[in-house]
């Protein structure tokens, strides 16, 4: 028997390199108030959900680490609905954990899984999208909500849809599509049929896990070995012992891709005012404050920034002090308590190339 009642799964990893030093592997993005208000990203995430399902249909996977600081910000959340990975293992393991667990407790149930380090401004709407999904998850799709793109964006992964996108129209996805130069881009945006991929995922979880044991057994047998013993006295016996033979795999790669090519994934197009939060010129871009030609974003009431004679300056003062900066242009500055940045504004998504070297010099204390 099929559960009629939506699961929700939010993925809470990651340490959002590209926002260091900002976010840490120990204080990630997702847990920074970076939603204009005083909520952090993974509490706007559980606020929009909550609406959609009861609390404990609700689940967080998250990291050893991150438990207690995702504990902390979610006091309603049944303790256990959060799913502690011992390490990361990327996308695929994680939602397929949550996924085989909802399983047990609710065979058949459809379940929605959404990041939580995404921003969304129109929460009616985005409502109304997830809706529109679930209906395609339960005719046995597996789908998909593309982001209506804005521009020619080059950071992103596209879908490539069977017709041109429209509202609340359900349509097969034929391909997926890797992160495309400038040009590639632009014809991507003025065909229309394309959408920006933001791994968000609606599906049953019984058909989810059967694509997954078809085509990735090596990720299936060991995440539902660890699912059986789930909510038992024998629960972390059996993860320590299988959760290290678990491959680390997208689930674009090992599910999606290849049920795309087989006709089995569907998409929704979303327009809701999404953003990924990716790097320092996305966050002024939405969040920041106009200051003397520049524009700046800060985490905490005690820090402030001047620019004087900077026009394009991105500043990002989060350390408690005061920043100024004179006469110079388009840089990105980031202060915390115990690291500086200051980079080009076009190389903002270069900046996880700094934590490579850093984690490769042994320097973890600042990751």
């Amino acid at each position: 028997m099929t559960s009629t009642e939506l699961h929700v799964v939010v993925p809470a990893g990651g340490s959002g390199t590209r926002l260091w030093p900002l976010s840490r592997a120990a204080n990630p993005k997702f847990l920074h108030p970076l939603t204009g208000t005083d909520r952090s990203l993974l509490q706007a995430t559980y606020d929009r959900l909550a609406p959609l399902s009861r609390p404990e249909n609700l689940l967080v996977v998250t990291g050893t680490p991150h438990a207690v600081g995702v504990a902390r910000q979610l006091p309603d959340l049944p303790e256990r609905n959060i799913l502690v990975e011992p390490f990361a293992r990327d996308s695929c393991a994680a939602i397929a954990l949550a996924a085989a667990v909802i399983e047990r407790r609710s065979p058949g149930a459809v379940m929605a899984s959404f990041a939580a380090d995404h921003l969304i401004t129109d929460t009616d709407e985005f409502a109304a999208t997830v809706a529109r999904a679930v209906d395609g998850a339960r005719d046995g799709h597996l789908m998909t909500i593309g982001i209506t793109p804005t521009r020619p964006e080059t950071g992103y992964g596209y879908l490539c849809c069977s017709e041109t996108a429209q509202r609340s129209v359900i349509q097969k996805v034929l391909e997926f599509k890797e992160k495309p130069s400038l040009e590639v881009a632009t014809r991507y945006l003025a065909s229309g049929s394309y959408l920006w991929n933001a791994s968000m995922f609606v599906w049953r979880t019984d058909v989810f896990l059967a694509e997954l044991q078809a085509r990735r057994p090596d990720v299936a047998e060991p995440i539902t070995k660890i699912a059986t013993a789930w909510d038992t006295d024998t629960q972390q016996d059996v993860l320590a012992e299988l959760w290290p033979t678990v491959p680390k795999v997208a689930v674009e790669y090992a599910v999606m891709e290849p049920a795309a090519e087989d006709g089995k994934v569907a998409t929704v197009p979303g327009d809701f005012g999404w953003s990924d939060i990716g790097d320092f010129e996305t966050v002024v871009d939405l969040l920041g404050t106009d200051v003397g030609g520049g524009r700046a974003f800060t985490t905490r009431p005690d820090s402030k920034a001047v620019v004087v004679d900077g026009e394009g300056m991105v500043v990002v003062p989060s350390g408690g002090r005061l920043v100024a900066t004179l006469g110079v242009h388009d840089l990105i500055v980031v202060d915390t308590d115990d690291a500086v940045l200051v980079c080009r504004r076009d190389r903002a998504q270069d900046v996880k190339r700094l934590t490579e070297i850093l984690r490769d010099r042994g320097e973890l204390d600042y990751l």
